[in-house]
């Protein structure tokens, strides 16, 4: 049912949020007659338009879906009259429709109120399956949530060859497919593939490509987009003349209906854990739908719909959407006009996350990157690196050949610093030690223009100290990167002490040429993501050093939704990389930041904490044989090791949400970041955190953490929950 808007900036999804809500953009439905090829008759073809222009996607509200009404109900009575043969919905360019707009959904107040918005939809697009005559969806753009809807809802489907996607994002919404799609999906491309569609992809965020939706059957047929409406109205005219008959498959048995519903429950209970209701409630739609009746699953949608909008998940959903699709402008940054002309960047450093950043930068800018190390050794396998990805992007059919070819020829080598003489932009990316930092700092000043940016990519270290000993502080800034640099979609902008609105304002520039989102932060220990992420690996391990048992510990945090447990994420993170950062943390705030002996261990011998996966998509186990590193698992409750009780599972997750709400209250007074939504931004897009928290702070508000432990909310109420009045 509903997808998605995406103008708006963080700030302005508080306000609207909070009350100033902007009336409905209403997507017309306009109707012209279009005779069919051959004498098939005449085919009324449905447009979804809002009037506006490509950057404001067409979205169904209450007046556009009483239009919508209106006009199918007018063409359903010319149908029995015989005046028409056919009926097609389309939509104006680049998109069919993104759904139901979610900053309207989210001002609901009522139970009954929510309920009448899957009534509605429902009705209005059942008057497409009692047409009378057929109908078509003519796919020629985006079609998310609702808008594809409307296309399942017809009786044939096709779709242009440049239409960006298709899906149905739901349940990573915290809602469900509410106007038809879980009753539809599943009896038109079979459960397992439903199972894909309405729950796997929304969880990764990646919507159907045209040939993939095609492929499994979501659409008929797939036409070019340079005559895809010509193509789709002679297409519909063969069908209507009997020339063309679309198969359907048959129900899938109920013993593999059962079978798929049962795996997919128990994978949903090893990774969502039930952290979020609406997963669980969509997975009970598909259940039913093999024996369901079309009015029976519609209800059960409704009802469904309705009790997830009127929940927090759903409201933290739509606001954490929201600070991620929103905002041309970053919060905080200066205007882009100061930004630096880019045309040659230097990276100091060429190991994993120099190597990754010199890809993405010749990749996205375009422009030539020199790369350089200490030895030929050194460089030789930076440069590696980057051949044998390329490489691999063209064997998966991911880039071209030629586009391969121009970003392995624009990558170059060297072990002389000489050569980064005339870069624009120079990004350090050498081990995270203060004087190695400093020193390629001092070596980069001696040749370089006095023009050049200079950046680096420091995890957690003091920009301003890496910058004080220069003659030109003011041309250093912070652009922090995060592994894997090609997926991770953050960067933080780290502003020093001396940083210049120039150097901010061009790396701010780059990073949206990479095509990231970039947050503006203060020259804080950790700034962001490392400060919160390394508090709450460090509090676990914390209370497995006085006693709590390893495999208790590392999955008390399942109530958050992390994307992986709290030892898998330091697998991957790397033990030496997240202890470094605790120890540097510890020194710089104090002993809000525990010591661990046994991490200490961990990193010295090198050992792996982590188990493989039991299954494809499931978390990887904690090994149980690290325990001994820590000593002996004690009995909760009990005097531990530390002198304080030994924590259970909850006692585990109290102890990390009290430590990351004080420290959120620290950041804020220092300010470390514009407002809270910039908090919220990084943990989504640099930690994982998942949409339905709405970030961190939404979660502490909810929970009572926030005035529990600081005495106040963080943001007002209704923001990302249900307003109390309400509830």
């Amino acid at each position: 049912m509903p997808s998605n808007t995406t103008e708006n900036s963080a700030e302005r999804a508080t306000e609207q949020a909070a009350g100033g809500v902007r009336a409905e953009r209403v997507t017309h439905s306009r109707v012209r007659d279009v005779e069919l090829p051959g004498g098939a008759g005449t085919l009324a073809l449905v447009t979804l338009d809002n009037g506006l222009d490509h950057t404001k996607p067409s979205t169904l509200g209450p007046q556009g879906m009483a239009e919508l009404t209106a006009a199918l109900t007018a063409l359903r009575e010319r149908a029995g009259r015989g005046e028409i043969a056919a009926v097609a919905v389309t939509g104006k360019p680049y998109f069919l429709a993104a759904g139901a707009d979610l900053l309207q959904v989210s001002t609901v107040t009522s139970h009954d109120q929510a309920l009448e918005l899957g009534r509605s939809g429902h009705a209005a697009y059942e008057l497409l399956h009692t047409m009378g005559v057929p109908t078509f969806a003519f796919v020629n753009g985006l079609a998310l949530g609702g808008g594809l809807e409307v296309a399942l809802n017809c009786d044939y489907r096709t779709v242009s060859s440049d239409a960006p996607a298709l899906g149905l994002p739901e349940t990573g919404l915290g809602l469900v497919p509410g106007w038809g799609g879980a009753y539809l999906v599943p009896r038109l491309v079979g459960i397992e593939k439903a199972v894909d569609v309405v729950l796997t992809r929304p969880a990764a965020q990646k919507p159907f490509k045209p040939a993939e939706a095609a492929q499994i059957g979501l659409v008929d047929e797939l036409f070019e987009a340079a005559d895809f409406l010509e193509q789709s109205i002679l297409w519909a005219s063969r069908v209507v003349r009997g020339e063309i008959s679309v198969e359907r498959r048959e129900l899938d048995p109920q013993p593999v209906w059962d079978a798929v519903v049962a795996a997919t429950r128990q994978r949903l209970d090893a990774v969502v854990a039930g952290s979020r209701p609406a997963p669980y409630r969509a997975l009970d739609l598909l259940a039913a739908a093999r024996t369901a009746s079309r009015e029976e699953a519609f209800a059960a949608e409704d009802q469904a719909l309705a009790d997830l909008i009127m929940s927090d998940e759903m409201r933290a959903s739509v606001y954490a959407f929201q600070l991620v699709s929103g905002g041309k402008k970053p919060a905080g940054a200066p205007d882009k006009s100061l930004a630096r002309p880019v045309t040659r960047v230097g990276i100091v450093g060429a190991g994993l996350m120099a190597a990754q950043i010199a890809l993405l930068v010749a990749q996205r800018l375009g422009v030539p990157v020199v790369m350089r190390d200490l030895d030929a050794e050194r460089v030789d396998k930076g440069l590696g690196f980057v051949r044998a990805t390329v490489e691999k992007l063209v064997g998966r059919g991911r880039m071209t050949p030629e586009a391969a070819a121009r970003i392995v020829a624009s990558v170059h080598g060297t072990t002389e610093i000489g050569e980064l003489a005339s870069c624009d932009v120079v990004v350090e990316a050498v081990t995270e030690v203060m004087g190695l930092k400093k020193k390629v700092f001092a070596e980069l000043e001696g040749i370089v223009s006095p023009e050049t940016i200079l950046a680096t990519n420091t995890s957690a270290l003091s920009v301003t100290e890496m910058a004080a000993d220069l003659a030109h502080p003011e041309r250093v800034v912070g652009i922090h990167f995060f592994n894997p640099v090609a997926q991770m979609p953050l960067v933080e902008v780290v502003q020093a002490t001396e940083t210049s609105d120039e150097a901010l304002a061009t790396a701010f520039a780059i990073t949206k040429k990479l095509r990231k989102t970039a947050v503006l932060v203060a020259d804080r220990p950790g700034f962001v993501v490392n400060r919160l992420l390394v508090l709450v690996m460090g509090k676990v391990v914390e209370a497995i050093e006085n006693g709590t048992s390893v495999e208790v510990a590392d999955t008390a945090l399942a109530p958050l939704g992390f994307p992986m447990p709290t030892f898998e994420l330091f697998d991957l993170v790397g033990p030496a990389v997240g202890l470094h950062v605790l120890t540097s943390l510890r020194e710089d705030l104090g002993d809000r930041f525990p010591t661990s002996p046994g991490l200490e261990k961990l990193v010295a011998d090198g050992t792996r904490v982590v188990l493989d996966r039991p299954a494809p998509g499931l978390p990887k186990p904690v090994d149980p044989a690290i325990q001994a590193v820590f000593g002996e698992a004690l009995e909760a409750g009990s005097t531990g090791r530390h002198g304080t009780p030994v924590l259970d599972a909850a006692g585990v997750l109290d102890a990390v949400l009290t430590a990351l709400t004080v420290e959120v209250g620290h950041m804020l007074d220092e300010g470390v970041v514009v407002g809270p939504q910039q908090i919220d931004l990084c943990m989504i897009l640099g930690a994982g955190w998942g949409f339905h928290t709405g970030g961190i702070t939404p979660y502490l508000d909810r929970s009572g953490y926030s005035e529990k432990v600081l005495g106040r909310r963080i943001l007002p109420d209704g923001v990302a929950n249900v307003p109390e009045a309400v509830a």
